[in-house]
């Protein structure tokens, strides 16, 4: 139980005169004894809290950045009506800061052998699993003075999944992916490596693709089209190992890769390959295969979102050997890592090797757009001594790039808005080349 501010309040009022006029301990039991009274008997009508049933409902997921709405069913069971404030406690990242207060706290009156409902929005600020704490409930009687509290556990989980921001470049993806096709008439022929069929010549083909054999057959002039090859595997890694905790503008590296791997995903499946996920630092971390062209995203989406950098190096050896038992035919293995001189000098090129031979592979590295603005800055000694840094930083990227590249790497390096359409540039332009 607890006292109200409003039994207080009485309290002092009652005893402020006789402390004036008469004080004595008899002037203060006349008034408190009476409050006490009071107190005991509006305790004694407000609903029972234990006897409360309470159920949830609602949702179950919401990517980041979005609200979810999970609604507490409350149930009165006893014979007196329930006046009551509820606290309904989240984890803090369930709220964006300074609105939990606001979001978890409501008042409810809930008559006699009937039942209410209440919503709490969450509007949570990180990826992963929001599980619910306990639903606090103070009971008050009539007079408002003394309460019935106590706690209920109603368990409930959202899942907060990645807000997959890079899906607006999507249509124009699958624009290119449809041109790359012959399915768009263009100044230039479809390209690609397998013959797909005949059509119509539309004005504007290239007159290179007029097959003039089957024109000869026909009344229409028919032009050939081609397409990518199809039903190939694509395999992306995600370096979850220390250099992932890195934030890179207002995001860590690891969500800017998950942002870049969806895109790639949603194009890949489009265009008709397989795509399975691994995530790695020392152990596996998550693994997604053998998913159909329909669920591959929502796959890939809910095992990222429990994904959290580990503070630890990660074992090359080990991503290089589970990856090549994950993929034991030809594949396209894009590895989201970073492009640091240590990592990649000193764990993946002394295996990249056993990679390449069997493989095509993709490094893709998201960099920070802060050093592209220090090397851009001028104006002071201080801002010259950091354009001087940013710029050294850059060429050891850079030349840590043409390392790879040497050994047969594809390497894409951009910022964080600008890596997912990147990356999928990439992808098409592989495809388009006949290199899956």
């Amino acid at each position: 139980m607890a006292l109200t501010g409003r039994a207080a309040l009485l309290a002092a009022l009652g005893t402020l005169p006789v402390g004036i006029w008469e004080p004595s301990w008899t002037g203060i039991l006349a008034v408190n004894v009476p409050l006490a009274l009071a107190c005991a008997c509006d305790f004694a009508l407000a609903a029972p809290v234990r006897r409360l049933g309470l159920t949830r409902s609602g949702d179950t997921s919401a990517r980041l950045g979005e609200t979810a709405d999970v609604t507490l069913t409350v149930t009165n069971t006893s014979g007196r009506p329930l006046r009551a404030r509820i606290r309904d406690a989240w984890p803090p990242s369930s709220w964006q800061p300074g609105t939990e207060i606001a979001a978890s706290r409501h008042e409810l009156t809930v008559p006699a052998g009937e039942r209410r409902r209440v919503t709490t929005r969450l509007r949570p600020t990180r990826r992963g699993d929001r599980h619910a704490d306990r639903v606090t409930i103070r009971s008050y009687g009539p007079l408002g003075l003394l309460t019935r509290q106590g706690s209920h556990k109603v368990p409930w989980t959202v899942r907060v999944l990645p807000p997959f921001t890079s899906r607006k470049h999507l249509p124009s993806k699958l624009a290119r992916l449809r041109e790359l096709d012959g399915r768009t008439s263009v100044l230039t022929r479809g390209e690609g490596t397998e013959f797909d069929s005949l059509r119509e010549y539309v004005p504007g083909d290239d007159t290179r693709s007029i097959d003039w054999r089957a024109t000869a057959r026909q009344t229409t002039v028919a032009v050939r089209t081609w397409r990518p090859e199809r039903d190939r595997h694509i395999l992306l890694i995600l370096d979850t190992g220390r250099t992932s905790a890195g934030r890179v503008g207002d995001i860590p590296r690891l969500d800017a890769s998950m942002d870049a791997a969806l895109l790639l995903a949603a194009l890949a499946s489009r265009a008709g390959d397989r795509v399975d996920l691994l995530a790695y630092d020392r152990r596996v971390r998550a693994l997604v295969q053998g998913r159909s062209a329909g669920d591959v995203l929502p796959s890939l989406v809910n095992a990222m979102a429990r994904l959290e950098p580990e503070l630890l190096e990660t074992d090359a050896r080990g991503l290089t050997s589970t990856a090549l038992r994950t993929a034991p035919r030809r594949s396209l293995i894009v590895l989201l890592t970073t492009l640091d001189a240590a990592p990649i000098e000193e764990g993946l090129l002394p295996v990249l090797s056993r990679l390449t031979q069997r493989h095509t592979v993709l490094v893709a590295s998201v960099s920070d757009p802060h050093i592209a603005r220090m090397a851009a800055a001028r104006g002071n000694t201080e801002a010259v001594y950091e354009a001087a840094a940013a710029a050294q930083a850059q060429a050891e990227r850079h030349r840590t790039a043409e390392q790879l590249t040497r050994h047969g790497v594809t390497v894409v390096d951009a910022t964080p808005n600008d890596l997912p359409p990147a990356l999928a540039d990439a992808y098409l332009a592989l495809k388009a080349a006949g290199r899956l």
